[in-house]
């Protein structure tokens, strides 16, 4: 097959959907695929230009958006599908492609117009609440302990207010279009052939949190884990010579890294705790560390094998994440290594942590405490739960499993087009 894919995200310099993107990309092709990779840079008005990541040309086309909230998601959404899926189109006919798979929220729109423009197939892969919520996170206020219900007016009312500050009168002009957004938004994964879902949870909201996708075609697919890569890369000595825990992620509200301080305060911890990661909180959360006598050490982004040195060598990952986490990368690479997890049960992560079996799952900041202590207190039960996640993942995660059930997908859709 030669098979398009259109991706926000590509390594080198990406977060988790990027990588998985790669390594989903990496498998079809080692299976005889013709890959194609297409992904929307802003930043620079030149158009056309690519780069090269492990033998994959990724076709970038370049936009600019003034840093104007709302102008500048206007612009990076609705102007920018029907531009792109142009330039989509332009490579299904050069490249003769068979079928396009889209990774992500700018690129899911333009590619199913360009499928269908094209009489080709789609597949679109949602990995978080681009869908369902306007900031993708269901956080309607950073400061409240639940979730959003639902993109309703009052909702989002209610959730620009803490965004826009003392502006946030002028912003509720801004409530229509927001609601518009993610009308195309929906209409585009509804018109797409196939969407893929990374976990039981985002399955289940596709079905049952909007009318617009009742009737698409959903199925529950994770994302490819590449094992033997993610190992290799994690090889090299400690970089500490003592226990210690690990956290690995943007430091913002979504992630939950502020309830870091109180559970690690009540588990008791004496180990360094690594931050590998930065973002809005860094410095509240350093802050917050001082103030509870706690030994945190502030890493910052680094290299991608430099990250999985520190998470291979770590005693345990605490996973305090507030948002619903579709289904975390970090989460699939400490079990690949082996490190045992204590983390906080939002979104997807059952479908990685399994309670008390492949790790600890809790509810509360207290609980992730008392899980925390439970670990540092016991090398059998990290033993167990680390032995046992590794298990788990491999059966049910590795790339070669999840790209056969793609590929079977794939064939579905092009048995039915032609």
């Amino acid at each position: 097959m030669r098979i398009l894919i259109s991706t926000d995200a590509f390594p080198p310099d990406c977060g988790g959907s990027g990588w998985s993107t790669y390594e989903l990309a990496k498998t079809l092709r080692a299976n005889g695929h013709e890959i194609v990779i297409s992904r929307p840079v802003f930043g620079s008005a030149v158009t056309g230009t690519a780069v090269v990541h492990d033998g994959f040309q990724v076709r970038e086309f370049r936009g600019w958006a003034p840093p104007v909230p709302f102008v500048r998601n206007y612009i990076k959404n609705e102007r920018l599908y029907h531009r792109y899926a142009k330039a989509l189109a332009e490579i299904v006919r050069e490249e003769r492609i068979d079928l396009l798979h889209a990774q992500h929220l700018l690129s899911i729109p333009a590619s199913v117009r360009a499928g269908r423009d094209a009489h080709r197939p789609v597949v679109c892969t949602v990995r978080d609440y681009w869908w369902l919520c306007y900031w993708s996170d269901l956080i309607h206020d950073p400061s409240a302990s639940g979730l959003c219900p639902a993109c309703t007016p009052a909702m989002m009312t209610r959730c620009v207010q803490p965004r826009a500050g003392w502006a946030w009168p002028v912003a509720l002009a801004a409530i229509p279009y927001m609601r518009s957004n993610l009308r195309v938004k929906r209409r585009a994964l509804a018109d797409a052939d196939a969407v893929i879902a990374v976990s039981s949870a985002i399955a289940a909201d596709l079905g049952s949190r909007t009318d617009d996708l009742r009737s698409t075609r959903v199925e529950t697919i994770p994302n490819p884990v590449d094992f033997e890569g993610i190992r290799a890369d994690a090889r090299g000595e400690a970089l500490l010579s003592e226990p210690y825990a690990v956290y690995v992620g943007k430091l913002a509200p979504n992630k939950g890294v502020m309830k870091l301080i109180p559970a690690l305060e009540r588990s008791g911890l004496r180990w360094p705790v690594v931050v590998v990661g930065e973002g809005s909180q860094r410095a509240g959360l350093a802050s917050g560390a001082r103030r509870a006598g706690l030994d945190m050490r502030m890493m910052g982004w680094l290299p991608r094998d430099e990250t999985l040195r520190w998470l291979a060598h770590a005693s345990i990952l605490v996973f305090p994440s507030h948002g619903p986490e579709s289904l975390s990368r970090v989460l699939l690479e400490a079990a690949v290594l082996g490190v045992p997890t204590a983390a906080m049960d939002t979104g997807g992560t059952r479908d990685i942590v399994q309670p008390e079996q492949t790790g600890l799952l809790s509810t509360s900041v207290e609980q992730l405490g008392d899980d925390v202590r439970r670990l540092v207190e016991s090398a059998e039960l990290r033993r167990r739960l680390g032995s046992a996640a590794r298990l788990w993942v491999e059966e049910r995660f590795a790339a070669r499993v999840v790209v056969e059930r793609i590929e079977a997908l794939y064939r579905t859709l092009l048995g039915e087009s032609r």
